[in-house]
């Protein structure tokens, strides 16, 4: 399957390899109003780094590893992170970094990535459970009190990034050792409905993000490349990087306008390439 986007379009968006501060193996990203990019580090950081890639501060540090991010509409950004087992809550005004979910105290194993839902003014985050074994699943949260528990219980294949669809009425999920992408229905009282089966793929899905007209995207740890998967239900290699340099090793992705961001886990930078397609807005 030729790629849709050759990789002479993909640009490095910052390189933190020998900056000040360094960029420390970036794993989760998100955009703010303004337009500044959010990313994580494998010890704790939290980057904000300026809309054009010019300046990278670190704002915060939760002290453990940083995994997905999310902003919501009152410019609180919530990041998961695995050597504490906690959701943080950074107020990007303040810089006050707060633990929003205990983890260990819940029975979250390995909370890898938030989803706002402004609809339900809730928190969802996803257990990747434990390397080479399944378990449950999905939780969720009150986004004003904190308040919830396990949402979907049924056992999942390392549950890693997530995204609403377009109406906020499905959860597409990664299952990564799975190899494929499911879709948990969102009933009208706010429980979880069934699993369907979305796509599978020849490799090891990590984050996902949505487009305005409904595709979805995902951004693979193995090999260093994204899948498009059409409203259809079509599912097309987006981009591969067979040298695995420019993308290498790719965990989430998020849009800004038309333009898809990718971390790369296996260095130290951040890479965009245009989809000449929008991204759908999510705050």
């Amino acid at each position: 399957m030729n790629p849709v986007i050759s990789m002479d379009q993909a640009k490095i968006f910052i390189d933190g390899t020998m900056s000040e501060p360094r960029l420390s193996h970036p794993e989760g990203l998100a955009f703010d109003k303004e337009g500044n990019l959010w990313c994580g580090g494998e010890r704790g950081e939290i980057y904000r780094i300026d809309p054009n890639g010019q300046s990278l501060e670190i704002v915060a540090n939760t002290g453990g590893f940083s995994l997905g991010m999310a902003f919501d509409r009152q410019d609180l950004l919530y990041v998961c992170d695995n050597k504490h087992n906690a959701v943080f809550r950074l107020n990007i005004r303040t810089n006050e970094l707060t633990r929003f979910i205990d983890g260990a105290k819940e029975g979250i194993r390995v909370p890898n990535f938030p989803v706002i839902d402004h609809q339900r003014n809730c928190l969802y985050v996803s257990d990747s459970y434990e390397f080479g074994g399944k378990g449950p699943g999905v939780w969720r949260f009150d986004l004003t009190t904190g308040e919830g528990g396990l949402w979907f219980k049924e056992a999942m294949n390392f549950a890693n990034g997530m995204v609403l669809s377009l109406d906020g009425n499905v959860l597409y999920v990664a299952e990564t050792f799975g190899k494929q992408i499911s879709a948990i229905s969102i009933m009208e009282d706010g429980s979880a409905g069934g699993k369907q089966f979305v796509a599978s793929i020849d490799a090891l899905p990590d984050g996902l993000s949505v487009d305005q007209v409904g595709n979805i995207y995902v951004s693979c740890y193995e090999p260093s490349m994204l899948y498009r998967i059409k409203r259809e239900g079509e599912v097309e290699v987006l981009i591969h990087d067979q040298d695995a340099h420019t993308l290498c090793h790719p965990t989430n992705c998020a849009f800004w306008e038309d333009e898809l961001y990718t971390t790369n886990l296996g260095r130290w930078h951040i890479t965009k390439f245009k989809v000449g397609i929008k991204g759908a807005s999510l705050l």
